[in-house]
């Protein structure tokens, strides 16, 4: 199903769910998220997008900012996320895992958002033996726009 084996009880689940449920913690590049945005406001009704990285617990996104908030300024209400462990040693905030994931969720929840691409979230390849990208998890969705 992905592109690189990991634990399998990693992924709580791919699904839908209401974009008023997930929560970033990291600020955007502007420029970037307007390009993805307007490249999705062109398309026809359905596009092909990757699921957005949610930690299943709190529904904090782990990857997948730009793409949140074009959807959200879109108008999107339901978004794809793979659910994941977040909490799992398997998944570290950067290559020195030098973000306390305690304190990325504590400062999100208040709104202090770090800056754009700031953690560089990594998840454990078994197959590899080596950490790689955590968006390698994302799954592709085919996203109703209108």
């Amino acid at each position: 199903m992905f592109s690189i084996k990991i634990d399998e009880t990693l992924i709580k689940d791919v699904t839908e769910i209401n974009i008023d449920l997930v929560f970033p913690h990291e600020k955007v590049i502007v420029n970037k998220k307007e390009i993805l945005k307007n490249n999705l406001k062109y398309k026809d009704e359905y596009v092909i997008i990757s699921s957005i990285i949610i930690c299943m617990k709190t529904h904090m996104i782990i990857d997948g900012h730009h793409r949140y908030f074009a959807l959200k300024e879109l108008g999107i209400e339901k978004i794809p996320v793979t659910l994941i462990n977040y909490f799992s040693e398997k998944i570290k905030t950067d290559d020195n895992n030098s973000f306390s994931k305690k304190e990325i969720i504590e400062n999100a929840k208040k709104g202090n958002l770090y800056e754009p691409k700031s953690t560089k979230h990594l998840i454990y390849c078994e197959k590899e033996s080596k950490w790689v990208p955590i968006t390698l998890i994302s799954a592709l969705f085919n996203l109703k726009l209108n």
